[in-house]
């Protein structure tokens, strides 16, 4: 089956991922200790919705030092389309835990793709909006229309299993209000972009984008690898990475009219549950007012194409629940940099920076490769090219090599988490083909990892310190 691609046109109208992250990481982390340090707690008001997490039952355990928010991105539409709101209710085109350690210094921010369809739990209607709900499968960001922002919040802690502490909403305004507020972003673009759905046309190179044209490319399937949805997800994470360091850059904080155009930015766009007050934004940014851009990580749920509906997912479930359980307990916070340097023998000395290879998807899954190419070459391993398979489609996970290159796929296949097959074939030069197929796992490291996909590195995250795209 080849990867999905979603075809809904309303896809390419909507916020996603990144940028709503980048709105609430800033103006969480961010923008409440320059309130602090500026002294300006009483000029800024911000929205509250009621929500009632004594209401969800039996709730996850609260880890001691961790602090867990929840970030809903809305896409409220105006004008022509402000119809669509009355219709079919507000719903979050973005969901993100933004997971915060306190004690190790440490950020990380799990995007849930909307359309993942779950178990949503019963929830009562919120008042005066949504319409309550019996409990069943449906799509995630559903839940914001049967009960507000509470189903919501209720539905993300059951299916995670990751107690929420706080939520945060941000609307649609925000993204392109806080770019300019801080006077742009620098980006590359690696190739052109003309998509006049997205209404952006950039050349290629490194540029500073105001928020307009950064909304674009954020919204835009042409300028995302493989033109699919989880490409768009990277894009918007490098977005992310850009303002975060553009706004600990220093000229926010010692220009007063940026640093007062900034806070209204994030302010205005913020609605939170009543309990997270301004009060405590700032304790929670003062505590993590030295946290380093490396050590704020960005990683998607791993999903798979949801068998009833190839344009919707599911959660890849053992990959998913060993993110959901690190990020609860807060082991993602600190990894332990001593596993990712042990390293098994080589099969007859062949080392990672000998194999090169093609990376082929055969899983089904929408930018898997995009995903796969990164953590390849962190171990090593040379991918000249992602695509999907033509000529060998194996049902499980299959390494391909040529004469004289056993050694080379031995290496590769050990680098798969779980394995996978090896076969030769004599048509094959230099190159290896790894094709992702059946029951495909992630990468576990050359050594034979065993964390079966959990850890940031694994899932192909990135974390905010500088970009991994270069124009150069």
């Amino acid at each position: 089956m080849a990867p999905r691609n979603v075809s809904k046109a309303a896809v390419a109208g909507k916020m996603t991922l990144g940028k709503w992250a980048a709105c609430a990481a800033t103006g969480v982390l961010i923008a409440a200790s320059l309130v602090v340090y500026i002294g300006y707690q009483g000029i800024f008001g911000i929205d509250t919705a009621d929500v009632d997490p004594d209401g969800w039952g039996d709730r996850p355990a609260q880890v001691e030092g961790l602090h867990n928010i929840l970030l809903l991105g809305t896409d409220e539409r105006a004008g022509d389309d402000a119809s669509y709101n009355e219709l079919n209710g507000i719903r979050p085109d973005v969901l993100v835990v933004i997971s915060i350690d306190v004690d190790k210094g440490g950020v990380t921010m799990v995007n849930l793709p909307r359309d993942t369809m779950v178990e949503i739990p019963p929830c009562e209607a919120a008042e005066g909006d949504g319409a309550g709900w019996a409990g069943g499968v449906d799509q995630l960001n559903h839940a914001m229309t049967y009960g507000g922002m509470d189903c919501q919040g209720n539905t993300v802690e059951t299916i995670t299993g990751i107690h929420l502490d706080h939520m945060v909403l941000v609307d649609f305004a925000g993204f392109e209000h806080i770019v300019d507020s801080i006077g742009g972003i620098e980006m590359c673009v690696p190739e052109p972009v003309d998509d006049p759905k997205a209404h952006i046309k950039l050349d290629a190179g490194e540029q500073k984008l105001n928020g307009e044209q950064a909304l674009g490319l954020a919204r835009s399937r042409d300028s995302a690898a493989n033109g699919s949805d989880l490409g768009r997800i990277e894009n918007q994470q490098r977005m992310m990475g850009a303002i975060l360091r553009e706004v600990t850059s220093g000229d926010i904080l010692s220009k007063p009219n940026n640093l007062i155009s900034f806070l209204n930015s994030v302010t205005d766009s913020l609605t939170t549950d009543s309990e997270f007050t301004v009060d405590k934004m700032t304790e929670l940014a003062i505590a993590m007012r030295e946290v380093d851009l490396g050590r704020m990580n960005m990683v998607t749920a791993p999903v798979e194409d949801y068998p009833v509906d190839v344009n919707k997912v599911q959660f890849q479930e053992a990959a998913a629940q060993d993110l959901f359980d690190s990020v609860a307990a807060g082991e993602l916070a600190e990894e332990d940099s001593e596993d990712s340097e042990e390293s098994g023998d080589d099969p007859g000395g062949v080392e990672p920076s000998d194999v090169s290879l093609l990376l082929l998807n055969n899983t089904g899954v929408d930018g898997l490769g995009v995903q796969v190419e990164p953590l390849l070459a962190e171990e090593g391993f040379t991918v000249t090219d992602t695509t999907n398979p033509e000529l060998r489609v194996p049902e499980v996970t299959t390494v391909y090599h040529g004469p004289d290159k056993a050694e080379h796929a031995e290496l590769l296949a050990e680098a798969v988490q779980g394995g996978a097959e090896i076969v030769e074939e004599p048509s094959l030069g230099e190159d290896l083909e790894l094709v992702m197929s059946g029951g495909w796992e992630g990468v576990a490291g050359v050594g034979g990892g065993s964390g079966g996909g959990s850890s940031v590195d694994d899932l192909g995250g990135t974390n905010a310190a500088e970009d991994d795209v270069s124009c150069d």
